[in-house]
């Protein structure tokens, strides 16, 4: 009888010791389980928000960050420009942007912005996806006398204004993507926050 007392000691040592290594074998398999539902350090930087300070920028400059694997576009707007958005409405395919290429609280105003000098633009065309040139300049000879500024797609010939609104016979179907942004001050941009939730 004495050899059952040892061997029931002896069974429940054994049980509670299989059961611990179990237990930490079973977590040890779970964290990295786990861990790996989390995004990595590639995909939040990919997605995470980008902080531009315009302070700097000059009208008729443009600055270009990187949002998303996206060139998204700055450009800060003098009074000549803002004035030459309203004098080519009739030339435009969709000059109160009603095609929703843009947040909800970005207004359909020719400046097409939350501050009328700042135009915020994803740098890619709504044809094909190139990404258009920057042309400010105004009546440049390969673009037109009525050319007063914008952005010219040299892969199918798709031009837009300083406010991304495409200009009618171009090959693109609308007007340029508007990223969620948001002003964290008067100098400083957030692109991938949206303005209502900032």
């Amino acid at each position: 009888m004495s050899n059952d007392g040892v061997n029931k000691g002896r069974r429940r040592l054994l049980i509670g010791a299989t059961s611990a290594v179990g237990a930490v074998g079973a977590v040890g398999a779970a964290v990295p389980f786990v861990a790996s539902w989390n995004p990595s350090a590639e995909a939040k930087t990919a997605g995470a928000p980008v902080k531009v300070d315009i302070s700097k920028l000059e009208p008729g400059q443009q600055a270009i960050v990187k949002w998303r694997g996206k060139p998204v576009w700055i450009i800060r707007r003098g009074d000549e420009a803002l004035a030459n958005l309203t004098t080519i409405t009739d030339s435009l395919t969709d000059p109160e942007s009603k095609i929703p290429q843009q947040p909800a609280y970005v207004p359909g105003t020719p400046a097409r912005a939350l501050r009328e000098d700042i135009s915020v633009l994803v740098g890619i065309c709504t044809h094909l996806g190139c990404s258009p040139t920057y042309r400010p300049e105004l009546a440049p000879a390969d673009l037109g006398a009525e050319w007063v500024g914008g952005f010219y797609c040299a892969c199918h010939g798709s031009r837009f204004d300083l406010s991304g609104r495409v200009l009618k016979g171009s090959p693109a179907p609308s007007n340029l993507v508007i990223p969620p942004h948001s002003y964290a001050n008067d100098n400083m941009i957030i692109v991938g926050v949206d303005q209502e939730t900032a």
